[in-house]
């Protein structure tokens, strides 16, 4: 089997629906064992941006919001989307002040990973941020945050109690976690 090449073959595609964010696709196909079949494709539009802030002192903050297509509350680390032509690292400070109030002085990209590859084509960047001043927040009109403060450890349970099961805030969490030594 080689690697570099794509044993799906795309007979032919459609776009079912699409807005500001997202584009849903539907593609006839003929499947890698050489039988007919469909594949939904959904194209998101932003890149995602998530960002694990540390102080001196070992604190991280999460944000707590109610996720429509969930039904449920999640704690998260700040995250966001990254228009076209935007940097991800300016969204991923866009979004920590935007979300927390916090401001940041060092940064480093600690994680590429791609969120629900079996369905989409979302790619997220998770960052680490250090050196941290506080200023004032500014959510967007349509978020709802709460805003904890938390040990590193802390949230590092809550991962590994699945009390935090977003996916760009578990990966970010524990690679920050394991880059800490915890």
């Amino acid at each position: 089997m080689n690697e570099n090449i794509n044993p799906w073959k795309i007979l032919d595609s459609e776009v079912r629906y699409e807005n500001n964010w997202i584009q849903v696709v539907h593609q006839n196909v003929i499947n890698p064992s050489g039988g007919k079949g469909i594949y939904g494709v959904v194209n998101f539009k932003n890149i995602a941006v998530g960002v694990v802030p540390i102080d001196k002192e070992g604190y991280t903050w999460l944000v707590g919001q109610y996720r429509f297509p969930l039904n449920e509350y999640s704690w998260e680390i700040p995250e966001g989307g990254c228009p076209d032509g935007e940097e991800v690292l300016e969204t991923a400070k866009r979004e920590l002040k935007e979300e927390t109030g916090l401001i940041a002085q060092k940064w480093q990209l600690i994680s590429k990973l791609h969120t629900s590859n079996s369905v989409c084509n979302e790619v997220a960047y998770i960052f680490l941020a250090e050196d941290l001043t506080q200023s004032e927040s500014q959510p967007e009109d349509t978020e709802q945050l709460q805003v904890k403060k938390v040990l590193l450890k802390e949230a590092l349970e809550m991962v590994l109690s699945d009390e935090i099961t977003d996916s760009m805030s578990v990966a970010g969490i524990l690679k920050v976690a394991r880059l800490k030594g915890l």
